[in-house]
């Protein structure tokens, strides 16, 4: 379902602009209908009060909690069920002083083929609409409940968001409005594509902005993620620079830690003088495991030192740990065991989750 669809169908039952923002409001939110200062059955135009039981329900449909994998960080990833039952993920992150935070999908699959990743090596299944994201957020405030509960949205799941821009530039700006998140709050994440730098900056809710980066070396890239758009690294951190100077939110670089592919000293080296004096953090993420896929991540200690390292140079750096590391539930794992249909290992950790009824 689109969001542009949905206002639709809101105006055809009567709805004015009051009315429509209250439902997307509660909606998103995760609020009750007859939350407010005024009664449903005294707001609403009798159409929409009579149609919106059946219209919470074809909501909460949209995204189904199929089944949760808890991390010892305090995160969670989730395995969610679509309408139609393609499966996606979304991954509740751990809470910090600010609350706590999403990262949503935003297809079913992925066309980029990273080799690192798992939902790349089973390529892209479908775009998401609109109302589908935005219903990862509204499921990750019911299971994570309070003011606190979800403050972020990070769209880094399964997905290029790039390559669903309309959708994704739809959801972000209805998240940054009804939605009640921070614009700074709503991270998009790319591996870099030229529309991303024309369209962001025209969009009425600005996001921050993550890029995936990985390495260095132009021709590295280009076989680590074999179908992103031929930029440089060098070009990629230019047009980034630009809408960090815009926006004034700096850019995070992503670099996955692959042992013996991008943890050299020749790659610390490259990236103090890619990001010497940028308006940017880099997230240095160890390799959340994928099985056959020939990479490993370094260790912790060596992991730990490239941070320093990059630190002392300048370079602000966070050395983060992908959530499901522990119960290997990332870049897609759980919706590959899904598909396959294989009985889970005893020693994961999983729950499994009925359907919830619209309330």
């Amino acid at each position: 379902m689109r969001l542009p669809d949905l206002t639709s169908r809101l105006h055809a039952l009567g709805a004015g602009p009051s009315h429509v923002q209250r439902v997307l409001r509660h909606w998103a939110q995760a609020h009750p209908h007859d939350r407010g200062a005024h009664a449903p059955e005294h707001f609403y135009p009798k159409p929409l009060l009579e149609a919106l039981p059946a219209l919470r329900e074809e909501l909460a449909g949209l995204a189904r909690l199929q089944a949760s994998h808890p991390g010892e960080d305090g995160s969670a990833r989730l395995l969610v069920r679509l309408g139609d039952g393609q499966m996606v993920e979304s991954v509740l992150l751990p809470a910090g002083p600010k609350g706590g935070g999403v990262c949503v999908s935003t297809q079913v699959g992925c066309a980029v083929g990273c080799r690192f990743c798992m939902t790349g090596q089973g390529g892209l299944v479908r775009q998401l609409g609109s109302a589908e994201i935005v219903a990862q957020v509204a499921l990750a405030r019911q299971q994570r409940p309070g003011l606190k509960g979800v403050r972020r949205v990070v769209f880094m799941g399964m997905g290029e968001p790039a390559h669903n821009l309309d959708e994704v530039m739809d959801a972000i700006e209805l998240l940054g409005t009804a939605g009640n998140i921070g614009h700074k709050e709503l991270v998009f994440s790319t591996v870099g594509d030229l529309r991303v730098f024309e369209r962001l900056p025209q969009g009425r809710v600005k996001p921050a902005l993550a890029l995936s980066l990985h390495t260095t070396r132009p021709a590295l890239r280009a076989e680590l993620l074999p179908r992103a758009p031929a930029l440089t690294p060098a070009e990629l951190v230019r047009l980034a620079e630009d809408y960090a100077r815009a926006t004034q939110y700096p850019i995070q670089y992503q670099w996955t830690l692959l042992e013996g592919v991008n943890d050299s000293d020749d790659e610390l080296e490259g990236i103090a003088e890619l990001l010497a004096g940028k308006y940017a953090m880099m997230n240095l993420i160890p390799f959340n495991s994928v099985e056959g896929s020939g990479f490993r991540r370094p260790s912790w200690e060596r992991a730990a030192e490239m941070a320093r390292w990059l630190n002392q140079r300048g370079v602000l750096t966070r050395l983060r740990r992908s959530a499901g590391q522990d119960v290997d539930a990332g870049c897609g794992q759980l919706r590959a065991r899904a598909r396959a249909e294989r009985p889970q290992h005893p020693a994961r950790k999983v729950i499994e989750v009925r359907p919830a009824v619209a309330g």
